[in-house]
């Protein structure tokens, strides 16, 4: 059951293994004899790559949360203890996937204070 739980937990990283883009987007890689030097741009993205990976990792990760507290709820068998407990993770799991899904406007909130909202005209991801 372990083994099964773990390649469930690791098949969206197989899944994504394909992509061509790489989730740090200045490497240092020499291309046409030069060295690409990081930019403003090239962090921009990064925190844009990384959000994205949040994001799928986390709706993965709610969804079984969200079907362990239904199963959890169904079978407390009208303890309230056991529907309080699945609540809770109702609950919990629901403000985490917020707070992931909020994240994009917190960065674009932190960009907006750091630049200036006259540098920053529109989403921080569309700076470069």
């Amino acid at each position: 059951m372990t083994v099964i739980l773990i390649l469930i937990a690791i098949s969206p990283a197989i899944t994504f293994a394909q992509i061509n883009d790489p989730i740090v987007p200045c490497s240092g890689a020499i291309a046409e004899g030069a060295v690409e030097a990081c930019s403003f741009c090239h962090i921009a993205q990064l925190a844009q790559n990384v959000l994205n990976t949040g994001i799928y990792i986390a709706i993965f990760l709610s969804a079984l949360l969200f079907a362990y507290a239904g199963v959890k709820y169904i079978s407390a068998g009208g303890e309230p203890g056991k529907a309080t407990e699945a609540k809770s993770i109702f609950w919990h799991v629901g403000g985490g996937l917020l707070l992931i899904l909020a994240a994009w406007l917190i960065v674009d909130m932190i960009m907006g204070i750091m630049l200036g909202r006259e540098v920053l005209v529109g989403p921080w991801n569309e700076i470069c």
